[in-house]
């Protein structure tokens, strides 16, 4: 597996030397576009519970929650042996330096957690973390992982993300001149998005000084503003199926430079958070298999039409 492309395991492995497993960890945070600070409501898209595990909830203590997942994964992953934890739900640097360092550290006093994996957005982010970071990252793992979804700033707005893609390029520019460790997330098949408007963010991420990158395809969750637009506007959607979305990712990993980690390239949420799953119940390990099989039918891999000139 991942010989036609770049898997985000094998990249811990060739770095560390070892499979390191993430656990995902609620430490209780918000977000400026949450809490009225630049917006209210959040992303349109957005309900955390559907993307994260039982055992992480902001009422248990961070080890609690470490030694919750540990258990957790020793029954799916048995050959991991040391833990990354991901500070995940909502904005995970969205708060001061010392309450950060608190829970950070934390984590990092587990005997089986490696380092830290940060999700955050671009405009929560600032020079004195980022020394902090830069400082951390000399004794353990850390990795920033920017929330960016989309490179379209029309996008951004439609989904009340209340930042700017240029706002996305200026964190990570700052935070690669660091020497983190940086990955981003994207989605795939925001409203008023065609497929080119997708396939050029191919281009953008070639620029950005990225270590990995995560997409998704975009799943309409029950109970979000965007459910309430795809009822009333279907059309300003791409409806992928499976074939479909698999294809047009063989197509996009084309373009990815050859250096850059996928970590995922696509995304499952529990039945009960959707009103449909037009893919039934694959999972995505089906999903790798699929991705993987359609690479070797057309006898190509990542990079094959990348051009740096772009």
């Amino acid at each position: 597996m991942g010989q036609r492309y770049n898997t985000y395991v094998g990249y811990f492995k060739k770095r560390y030397g070892e499979r390191l497993q993430k656990i995902v960890i609620d430490a209780g945070f918000s977000c400026p576009n949450r809490d009225g600070t630049l917006g209210t409501g959040g992303c349109t898209y957005c309900d955390n519970a559907a993307f994260h595990p039982s055992y992480s909830s902001p009422d248990k203590s961070i080890i609690s929650q470490i030694n919750e997942g540990i258990e957790f994964h020793r029954k799916r992953y048995r050959t991991a042996n040391h833990y990354l934890a991901y500070f995940q739900p909502f904005s995970n640097t969205y708060a001061p330096l010392n309450e950060l360092k608190k829970v950070y550290e934390e984590a990092l006093s587990h005997p089986l957690v490696s380092g830290i994996v940060i999700g955050t957005r671009p405009d929560c982010i600032d020079d004195e973390k980022l020394d902090y970071f830069q400082e951390l990252s000399k004794r353990k793992i850390v990795v920033l992982e920017y929330g960016i979804e989309s490179i379209h700033d029309k996008t951004l707005k439609r989904i009340n993300r209340c930042h700017t893609y240029a706002q996305s390029v200026e964190a990570i520019t700052k935070s690669a001149a660091r020497g983190i460790t940086l990955g981003a997330h994207f989605i795939f098949g925001m409203p008023g998005e065609s497929k080119e408007d997708m396939m050029d963010m191919a281009y953008e991420i070639n620029n950005l000084p990225l270590h990995s990158v995560k997409f998704h395809q975009l799943q309409i969750i029950r109970g979000t503003a965007m459910e309430k637009e795809f009822k009333e506007h279907p059309g300003d959607f791409v409806h992928f199926t499976i074939d479909e979305y698999i294809e047009f990712f063989v197509d996009f990993l084309e373009l990815l430079k050859p250096e850059i980690y996928i970590e995922r390239f696509a995304g499952e949420v529990p039945p009960r958070f959707v009103d449909m799953t037009p893919w039934g119940s694959i999972r995505n390990a089906e999903l790798l298999r699929m991705l993987e099989k359609r690479l070797e039918e057309r006898n190509t891999r990542q990079s094959a039409r990348f051009h740096p000139q772009h």
